[in-house]
């Protein structure tokens, strides 16, 4: 197989896991359901138009007409014979016409904890492991973008419009639960809250500084899950009580008024301890958590545990580097098109992580331990015992 672009066999070969993780079936039932799928046989029909929208998810450096032609050569099992290489014009019409709505819903289908009970690196005593956090994406430059998701403000104007994106994650498996985008003028705090819903019994929520204040604290716990969330140094919070492991309860007030009154608190217990950094340098850190006893949860075992929130970093990582690429702009040139490829991207990025966490399962280890930028090692030999492509796709004359 040649792709201009620079394309490789082994992300011809990755195209088999949309298959193998979004059934055609169900891809048209959810066309069904969002009154998209295709009436007559067009040459960019509406299910090749989803698997499409995430092949760009797996192919970020490739033009979208080699993208299509690579989909198109691994499609085999839908018939591409019949299927045309379109080019620009018509695959953004095709994208336009079946619109945002199909991709959400399959996200929605599909978006559910990976990690079994019990998984290795996925829970702390019960707990299912999450964790918030968000990041911006660069977008093309056009004027639908610019009055829609703006461009970061400041001294001086950026050079593209952002999207922020925010999202809750399974930390074990790197799966995303839930996502909320808007625009880079949006607020951290309303994006990640928008999230909570998506939080259940059961579940302890890691998240960095900038969520440990009053107005998310009383949202988060209107939820049925647990906290575990770091506090900046400068904020003031009275010890009400010391406990035997040296964390204390205390309380968050929305201002310093309620705080010399002692009225309308949030209840949260303290944890703070220094870590050494590499190089030798110290640094102080502050967890305000809703498990409150330590004798179930001690001081020092909710510190380990925070170690956990990193693996959001990780997430946003694969995402914004090893499948989007390092310094590259989104494709798509108007709002709706962004959001429908930030779906694509997503359900790129969990189909590659579910195998990888299939993979660990059947190993016994970490998901941890497994190389995102090498799972296409794990999807070949996947591909060796599943019939994802026609017999007559032949790896040596590619």
């Amino acid at each position: 197989m040649s792709m201009s672009s620079g394309g490789k066999i082994t992300e011809h070969l990755s195209m088999g896991i949309l298959a193998q993780h979004y059934p055609l079936s169900q891809i048209r039932e959810v066309l069904k359901q969002e009154c998209k799928q295709s009436i007559r046989v067009r040459s960019l029909p509406s299910e090749v138009m989803v698997y499409y929208l995430m092949a760009l998810g797996l192919l970020m450096n490739v033009s979208t007409k080699e993208v299509l032609r690579c989909l198109v050569e691994g499609l085999q099992w839908l018939g591409g014979a019949w299927i045309q290489v379109a080019g620009k014009s018509a695959i953004s019409q095709a994208r336009t016409k079946l619109g945002v709505g199909p991709l959400k819903a399959l996200w929605d289908q599909t978006a559910k904890p990976l990690a079994e009970t019990g998984a290795v690196g996925s829970f702390y005593k019960g707990y299912r492991l999450m964790a918030l956090d968000g990041s911006s994406m660069d977008l093309p430059d056009t004027l639908e973008n610019r009055e829609h998701f703006k461009k970061p403000g400041g001294s001086f104007e950026a050079g593209f419009p952002q999207l922020h994106l925010s999202v809750l994650v399974e930390c074990g498996p790197h799966a995303v639960l839930a996502m909320k985008m808007g625009s880079c003028r949006d607020s951290e705090n309303a994006l990640s809250g928008a999230l909570f819903g998506s939080l259940k019994k059961g579940m302890l929520c890691l998240g960095d500084r900038l969520y440990g204040n009053y107005n998310l604290w009383e949202k988060a716990k209107k939820t049925e899950a647990d906290f575990l969330w770091r506090m900046r140094m400068d904020v003031s919070l009275p010890v009400d009580q010391v406990l035997l492991d040296g964390s204390f309860l205390s309380a968050l007030y929305l201002n310093a008024k309620d705080r010399r009154e002692r009225k309308n608190g949030l209840l949260v217990r303290v944890v703070e301890y220094e870590v050494k950094e590499v190089g030798g340098e110290k640094s102080n850190y502050r967890l305000i958590t809703s498990l409150l006893d330590p004798k179930e949860h001690p001081a020092k075992e909710l510190a380990q545990v925070y170690v956990e929130r990193w693996e959001v970093e990780g997430v946003f990582d694969e995402i914004k580097t090893h499948l989007r690429g390092k310094k590259i702009v989104l494709r798509s040139k108007t709002p709706l098109l962004v959001e429908q490829e930030v779906y694509g991207l997503l359900l790129a990025h969990r189909a590659v992580r579910s195998l990888m966490y299939r993979a660990a399962v059947k190993d016994q280890i970490d998901p941890d331990r497994l190389s995102f930028t090498h799972s296409v090692n794990v999807i070949r030999r996947k591909l060796t015992s599943e019939s994802v492509f026609s017999p007559s796709m032949d790896e040596s004359s590619s």
